[in-house]
């Protein structure tokens, strides 16, 4: 791994970022550590899509004018750029509203292959891995984001199919996927990284999780928006990776809000059947019925979001420009950086893989302050400007296991200071001054 950026690199990066240069609270300076939830935007991207809508805005495959060939034009070169991004192929990149409609598309498809003649003209050996029904099993993890567990709830509970699920340790990991993992098994939906703990899951070609997956047949779905700021992701797409289908989300990858992506493998997306209809997405329309056009315009019903495309394309470069390496060297700099600071603070209990698991950790860092609700620990970040997130992070049964109520999450991004981080230990040693809960390291 390569080091992380210099500090003028760093101060370089910062100066791309307008909205980190605000104050909050009566004028101190933003600390924003919320970027597990929402990334801020580089110039580039409100750039890309104030250009789109001044010079080239038309409704997308549609129009034989010139502004609509310029539209169509910038649309699939966002969709080119985002299969670099992948090392995937165009043709397999579908461009969704964010994250959770990829995974409800998937599991809307499953759901709509039951219905008679959906798999007509299927390739055989797709379909039968599309077909659910009771007896048939998905099998997800624990330490989920909801958009990665309930689609698939509600698709066991439209086809009959059961759903099971791999457990989590104290530790934060997973345990054994092979005890889960069966012959009945025809899908694995995963989260790359979790929105919580951080943990970074192995999805290598020999992992467990995927070996297990493999013995039975199973398709491999992963959610890869916690991921795809932080890593180079292309492993995921390659021939031998073992996985089918993954989603990320562009408000997280600095990029726009309301556009999202799936990648799925060409034969997977050529036989599932659609989740929206109407137009773009048809091949011939008659009365008496449709016929759909190849994928991935198959997945892509209505007039697209292009602008939001082209912006997260320009997010996309960005990224690649900076070098996902450094990109995640920073990111350990950082953990390594927050987690030294909460071990000095005993009233902290940090969730997930500690400093002696550094290499499993990604993207942020979860703590409890027994004594302290989450929520009272983010008021009083927030008073001294530090923006954090607390509640259960749409991850409600992982924090049952995990035995606590919520949690507050600092989460980061290439634009993260360690300055920041001492800002937010400060500020974080106010709390046990408020709540009586001792002195503060």
């Amino acid at each position: 791994m390569t080091s992380g950026q210099t500090a003028a690199e760093l101060a370089r990066v910062r100066a791309d970022f307008p909205l980190l240069a605000r104050t909050v609270r009566d004028g101190r300076p933003l600390v924003y550590l919320d970027s597990g939830a929402t990334s801020q935007k580089p110039t580039v991207v409100l750039d890309a899509e104030r250009e789109f809508y001044e010079r080239h805005n038309a409704a997308v495959h549609r129009g034989a004018h010139q502004l609509a060939e310029e539209a169509t034009e910038a649309f699939e070169g966002a969709r080119e750029t985002v299969a670099r991004f992948l090392g995937a192929d165009a043709g397999e990149v579908v461009f969704t509203k964010n994250g959770t409609e990829g995974l409800n598309l998937l599991a809307y498809g499953f759901s709509n292959a039951s219905a008679p003649g959906a798999l007509a003209g299927a390739d055989e050996a797709w379909a039968q891995r599309l077909r659910l029904g009771p007896g048939d099993e998905i099998v997800v993890t624990e330490m989920e984001h909801h958009a990665n567990l309930v689609p698939w709830q509600e698709l066991c509970r439209r086809t009959g199919a059961s759903l099971r699920w791999i457990g989590v340790t104290d530790e934060g990991y997973l345990t054994d996927p092979a005890e889960v993992i069966g012959e009945r098994t025809k899908v694995v939906a995963l989260t790359h990284v979790s929105n919580v703990l951080g943990t970074l899951n192995d999805l290598s070609p020999q992992s467990p999780v995927i070996t297990a997956a493999r013995a039975a047949g199973a398709l491999v779905i992963v959610d890869a928006c916690q991921s795809a700021p932080h890593l180079d992701i292309t492993h995921l797409t390659a021939a031998d990776s073992g996985v089918d289908a993954l989603v990320f989300t562009g408000h997280k990858t600095l990029g726009p809000s309301g556009v999202g992506v799936l990648w799925a493998r060409r034969g997977l997306l050529e036989a599932l059947p659609p989740f929206l209809t109407g137009g773009s997405m048809i091949e011939i329309v008659r009365m008496e019925g449709s016929t759909w056009a190849p994928p991935p315009a198959k997945f892509e019903a209505g007039v697209p979001m292009a602008a939001q495309a082209v912006g997260l394309a320009a997010a996309l470069e960005y990224l690649m420009d900076l070098g996902l390496d450094r990109a995640h060297a920073h990111d350990q700099e950082l953990a390594r950086h927050t987690l030294e600071l909460l071990e000095q603070r005993p009233w902290v209990r940090v969730l997930g893989p500690g400093l002696d698991a550094l290499a499993d950790r990604v993207g942020c860092v979860a703590f409890v302050v027994d004594g302290a609700h989450p929520h009272d620990v983010g008021q009083v970040l927030d008073d001294s400007g530090i923006a954090v997130r607390t509640g259960h992070h749409c991850a409600w049964p992982l924090h049952r296991r995990l035995r606590v109520p919520a949690s507050t999450r600092a989460s980061f991004a290439i634009y993260t200071t360690h300055e920041e981080i001492d800002a937010f230990a400060t500020a974080l040693d106010r709390v046990p001054q408020i709540f009586g809960l001792g002195e503060s390291a």
